[in-house]
């Protein structure tokens, strides 16, 4: 069983950064796929980025590049989301996911408002 608690939510004006942090706990074992995922109101939930313990990255598209997911160097198991540039289309709720023994995990959210 894993446990995924994020933080670093909060309100941003437009072009403003936040840094959200995910602490997984419950296994010494590394994961191996960590990442986020976000669901704005009225939308599904959608890719944001994930990253293998190998340091191999993937993000989604409509990013264009603002926004960076790293694993912390000393303790593999939590990951972070750095959100640059930030638009208030970026408003949602932010999820921290990992798949670990064949199992997706989720955390509870943090919620991201974009506004002037």
């Amino acid at each position: 069983q894993v446990q995924l608690v994020e933080s670093g939510g909060g309100l941003v004006q437009p072009g403003g950064s936040l840094r959200l942090s995910c602490a997984a706990s419950g296994t010494f074992s590394r994961i191996n796929v960590m990442g986020w995922y976000r669901q704005a109101p009225g939308k599904e939930r959608e890719l944001v980025a994930t990253i293998r313990s190998g340091g191999q990255t993937n993000y989604a598209d409509s990013l264009e590049g603002r926004f960076t997911i790293s694993r912390d160097k000393s303790n593999q198991n939590t990951v972070y989301l750095q959100m640059n540039s930030l638009k208030p289309e970026d408003t949602a709720v932010y999820y921290c996911w990992c798949y670990f023994y064949a199992m997706d995990y989720w955390g509870k959210g943090t919620l991201v408002t974009v506004s002037s």
